[in-house]
């Protein structure tokens, strides 16, 4: 079975969950100028450090260069990003993962959206940025990294 071109249907969701449940993982491409797919190549490269490419393999087929609002594209099983979401690579790479996340509820029929989705999705985010943190060899990123934490400490005080 081949994974849907789009996942929007009770059935398509149903057939996609399947094909993840098995251990399907997507060809994940970037579109865009080539200033914005090396920024995300850069950032694949991270997550791939920290040991969350299968994840974002898995829940994300598809990350597009758009000139609009950064945003998950559930039905497209794909990551929609402006030039400014990538342009700080760490925090490019903890986003995708938290769209991927988001991505993983949908397919699971979770809430997927709202506040207390959005308070574990930014688990999810945060648990990738310690995991980059630990792995990386970069100075600069561990610093970046600590850097992202310390503002998501502070922003989860909003939850």
């Amino acid at each position: 079975m081949d994974f849907p071109e789009r996942v929007y249907t009770a059935e398509e969701v149903k057939n996609a969950k399947s094909l993840v449940d098995q251990g399907y993982k997507h060809n994940l491409s970037v579109e865009g100028t080539k200033d914005f797919v090396s920024k995300v190549n850069n950032s694949l490269e991270q997550i791939k450090t920290a040991g969350f490419f299968d994840f974002l393999q898995t829940y994300i087929r598809k990350i597009v260069e758009i000139d609009g609002i950064t945003q998950l594209r559930e039905t497209e099983v794909t990551i929609w990003a402006n030039k400014f979401a990538v342009e700080n690579s760490v925090d490019a790479a903890s986003l995708f993962i938290q769209k991927a996340y988001h991505m993983k509820e949908y397919l699971e029929g979770e809430l997927y959206y709202g506040g207390n989705a959005e308070k574990r999705s930014v688990t999810k985010r945060i648990e990738f940025l310690k995991a980059l943190k630990e792995k990386t060899k970069s100075q600069s990123i561990r610093e970046e990294c600590e850097r992202l934490l310390e503002m998501w400490k502070d922003s989860s005080l909003a939850f």
